[in-house]
């Protein structure tokens, strides 16, 4: 196991413990919306994934088969992530639908990039990128998995209210 696996691993670990203890117990006392727009709001920061292109933020050698579709995935989180926002907010049933699809593409796309970047060997070419899957990722797993929470409870509720 490298490194960065084991980084991954533990910072997921220590991101999950602190939801389990401060977040997931709140749940039911929280609007729903208020728990998912600032999930949305972190995850509309993704446009950092664009770093594994960029001259600087890894070294050269970055796996391609890795580096565009982790940076291409994690920028159309980011722009979904952002377009749910306004319509959630206003709790209409297309910022619920947007929230849905970012929150199952943008899962989707992380899983995608560790199994990338795992196949394709990228953890040595991060370079400054490191921190995005040594830190971001796992903080990202867990607000996707929080996100789920509320939307299964919640989404359809609000759904059928708009």
């Amino acid at each position: 196991m490298n490194l960065l696996t084991v980084n991954l691993v533990l910072s997921t670990f220590v991101f999950w413990v602190v939801a389990a203890i401060y977040v997931v117990p709140r749940l039911r006392e929280l609007d729903p919306r208020a728990v998912l727009v600032p999930i949305l709001l972190l995850h509309a920061t993704r446009h950092l994934g664009l770093m594994f292109l960029a001259p600087g933020g890894s070294y050269p050698g970055m796996p391609a088969e890795f580096a565009y579709p982790a940076a291409l995935g994690d920028l159309t989180a980011a722009l979904l992530a952002m377009a749910a926002i306004p319509g959630l907010r206003r709790n209409a049933r297309t910022g619920w639908l947007l929230a849905w699809v970012f929150n199952v593409f943008g899962t989707a796309d992380l899983l995608v990039a560790i199994a990338l970047a795992t196949a394709f060997g990228a953890a040595p070419y991060m370079g400054a990128a490191y921190w995005i899957p040594a830190f971001w990722v796992p903080a990202l797993l867990v607000t996707h998995y929080i996100a789920f929470l509320v939307l299964w409870k919640h989404g359809r509720v609000y759904e059928a209210r708009a």
